[in-house]
């Protein structure tokens, strides 16, 4: 069955729940209930704990809860690390907040990105604001906002004494022996509240809905994978939180202490895997409710130390070991198993420290109109080095980054007026000053190495080195955001949505600052799982796009039906795509090389995006049997580099989903059609792999009974063998060091993308106390 000969009827029949429901934000909750309720900001989808509980038994990672949400997609990456992506804009081009933190991801390939710190499990809200996103939450950013809230702090009511509450809750998969648990705990008076969150999860590698590879061989011995096993996809995870609340006469003065111990996520689409990752947060945050409004400030810090190696189903090894095989060196210097001349893996390092504050203020001007004002200071720096792996054969470390900073400043005001019951605006513009600077770098061969190891001497690191040590490499981008937005509300049927933003990104320190042109290290810099590799451009200037939306909105008066339609367009100046480079001569590849793993360059150019997200929910029948309702969603986005007229890269193709749900007492039930298009539109230059259409069923049940809910679920019903669209090209086994085309019957192959996980039977259980 084709895809587009369905989707399109499904969705403008039976389209989704939009999850109208509002998150209660804790000022409102915890605070004081006398205050000027603002309108839900337009372009903007809410989720609460009670959208999400049914998610928790069947993912891991964070990311994947946005799933349900219109123009949302995730690009592939570790087991708890999955890039949200809004209307084909992906990770640092999305604003992600957690617990009002500005976290950012520190390593070459992204493999620790923000939503990775906190478990699915203590997601208390989540908000997704597309493209038109207000400048009170956020900027340096051009394709959206995500606010991540954990659980708020309780308190005891009124009279009550002490509160002593908590949730345990276990899940366990079948496709990958997925198992994990998580635990929270609160103790509480009325003015004081203790709590502690706590995860652990782990999972071995999961097998596709059949063979999709030729060859097992991981480059180890002993070790072959199974030809449906998806190599470098195991992952073990461990997540702590606690927290400190106090409230009294309109205050409240919080803080919590937050700890990762991830001792290891291996990587399918990724040369290297993470072996260690740890990250430990402070966040103190204040909320006041004023005569004149509300105040809020927060101060936090964040450290993370970082870890790549070559994990277990990937080739250890290089050099020419005993049984032959040539790996990444290639110098034919015969070595035993622990020989000098040897490459014993990879081992890359990264650390930094990440330090912010945050001061806002909502006015009540009137009973109509908010004054929101507020400013933000962030300072961020990164270490990336890479430790020698060989006797003599890398003499000195390779600095990748060597103190790299990013410091960001910014002011904004926004005013939010509601004229009347029909109309709703809202006008806001931001300010950001963006400092970025980075030390002096070096190879692996410094210049004072012994010509003793001439096959390090090779790969113009020297060259390398020496052009961006000379080069002006202090950067300011003074950045500007305006957004214009409105609600008017035509009926009580009809609703529409409207504005315009333009929203302004500064390059990320790795877009920057890395700088050599040698095939295996910029394998190493590449954090859009394309087998590819990455070299910065220190003279980057940052994205400008303009982006026009609006929404339409029909509902029923007391939403038992309701049905969304938005088409947006956004036009990006300055857009960061990548052309393929020359390592011999210092230039752009001409022509361009195909069906092959490459070396590009960051360079600015100019794209366009245009799509359109339809969304809805209808009440079929209600009767003895239950409630039976229908819901669905369909998304469509096409991307275009203006300046080449190449695609661009990992935009998901059409694809739509639609659920029957039913109800009846403490049962909640639903079988999920998920439908994919083909993806024929792909970066030539990228080398991207085109992936077929796909169609998926899946199955969820929930009971409920007093303080004990049971999920039920089995993901990919019929077992079905598919490409992920943006799961990116599969390098997860092997000799995944190789900076040539792979001879055949090697792994891994150009080609191949990475599958879908096969069937999986999945069971949780959650009990309050």
């Amino acid at each position: 069955m084709k895809l587009k000969r369905i989707t399109v009827c499904l969705a403008l029949a039976f389209a989704p729940s939009a999850f109208a429901a509002e998150p209660p934000t804790l000022p409102e909750v915890e605070v004081t209930a006398e205050k000027l309720q603002p309108l839900p900001a337009p372009n903007s989808t809410g989720l609460d704990k009670n959208n999400l509980r049914h998610l928790r038994s069947v993912t891991s990672d964070s990311a994947s809860l946005m799933r349900d949400v219109p123009g949302v997609s995730l690009n592939g990456a570790g087991g708890v690390s999955s890039l949200p992506s809004i209307h084909g804009l992906a990770d640092d081009r999305l604003r992600v907040k957690v617990d009002g933190m500005d976290l950012i991801a520190s390593c070459p390939n992204h493999m620790n990105p923000p939503m990775s710190y906190i478990d699915p499990s203590n997601v208390g809200a989540l908000k997704v604001y597309a493209g038109l996103s207000p400048v009170s939450t956020g900027g340096d950013s051009i394709g959206g906002t995500v606010l991540v809230s954990s659980q708020a702090p309780v308190f005891a009511a009124a009279g009550e004494g002490q509160l002593l509450k908590g949730e345990v809750g276990a899940f366990l998969r079948s496709n990958n022996s997925a198992k994990g648990a998580n635990l929270s705990a609160t103790i509480a008076s009325e003015s004081l509240s203790l709590s502690y969150n706590g995860s652990v999860s782990e999972a071995n590698n999961y097998k596709a809905g059949g063979a999709f590879k030729a060859s097992g061989v991981t480059g180890r011995v002993g070790h072959v994978l199974a030809l449906d096993e998806v190599g470098s996809t195991a992952y073990a995870t461990s997540n702590h939180a606690l927290g400190l609340a106090m409230k009294g006469d309109g205050h409240l003065v919080e803080a919590k202490i937050g700890l990762q111990s991830l001792p290891n996520q291996l990587y399918p689409n990724q040369r290297m895997d993470m072996l260690d990752n740890q990250q430990t947060s402070l966040n103190l945050r204040y909320l006041g409710d004023m005569a004149w409004g509300n105040l809020e400030a927060r101060v936090y810090h964040e450290n993370v130390d970082h870890m790549m190696d070559f994990g277990a189903d990937k080739r250890y090894w290089y050099g020419m070991a005993s049984g032959g095989l040539v790996g990444i060196a290639g110098s034919g210097v015969a070595c035993g198993p622990i020989g000098p001349t040897c490459a014993t893996g990879m081992p890359m390092y990264t650390a930094s420290k990440n330090t912010g504050a945050t001061l806002k203020a909502d006015i009540a001007l009137n009973q109509k109109d908010i004054l929101r004002v507020g400013g933000e200071y962030q300072h961020y720096t990164l270490n990336d080095w890479w430790t020698p792996s060989g006797g003599g054969m890398w003499p000195n470390t390779f600095w990748n980054i060597n103190g790299g900073k990013r410091d960001r400043t910014a002011l904004f005001g926004e005013w939010e007026s509601h004229v009347n019951p029909a109309w709703m605006t809202m006008l806001g513009v931001r300010f950001e000053r963006v400092n970025t600077d980075s030390g002096n770098v070096h190879g692996y061969n410094q210049a004072t190495f012994p010509t003793v190891a001439t096959p390090v001497l090779m790969h113009n690191q020297i060259r390398d080195a020496a052009n961006f040590n000379n080069s002006v490499r202090a950067k300011t981008d003074n950045n500007w955001d305006l957004n214009a937005s409105g609600r008017y509300t035509a009926s009580i049927n009809n609703d529409i949505e409207f504005g315009f933003a333009h929203k302004t990104r500064s390059p990320n320190l790795y877009e920057r600052y890395t700088w050599s042109t040698w095939q295996m290290a910029a394998l190493m810099n590449n954090f859009v799982g394309d087998g590819n590799g990455y070299l910065g451009d220190v003279n980057l200037k940052p994205e400008q796009a303009n982006t026009l939306s609006a929404t339409f909105d029909w509902h029923a008066s007391d939403r038992e039906w309701g049905f969304k339609a938005t088409p947006y367009y956004t036009q990006v100046a300055d857009y960061i795509d990548a052309v393929q480079w020359n390592s011999a001569t210092n230039s752009p590849t001409a022509p361009l090389l195909a069906n092959q793993f490459t070396v590009l360059k960051y360079v600015n150019q100019s794209a366009r995006l245009y799509g359109l997200d339809l969304s809805g929910h209808m009440l079929l029948a209600s009767n003895g049997w239950g409630e039976f309702g229908v819901k669905g969603l369909l998304n469509y986005t096409h991307g275009k580099n203006r300046t080449t007229g190449d695609d661009l890269y990992n935009i998901m193709p059409l694809n739509a989903k639609v659920t029957l749900t039913q109800k009846i007492g403490s049962w909640d039930n639903g079988l999920e059609l998920v439908m994919v298009d083909s993806k024929k539109n792909i970066s030539d230059a990228r080398n991207e792999i085109k992936t077929g259409g796909y169609n998926l069923v899946n199955l969820r049940s929930s009971y409920t009974w007093k303080q004990i809910r049971v999920d039920f679920g089995v993901e990919n019903l019929f077992d079905k063998l598919y490409a992920l669209p943006l799961g990116g090209a599969y390098v997860g086994q092997g000799m995944t060091m190789t900076t040539a085309l792979v001879p055949t019957g090697s792994v891994p192959l150009w080609g191949t993308a990475v599958p879908g996980m096969g069937r999986s039977i999945n069971l949780g259980m959650t009990v309050k106390f």
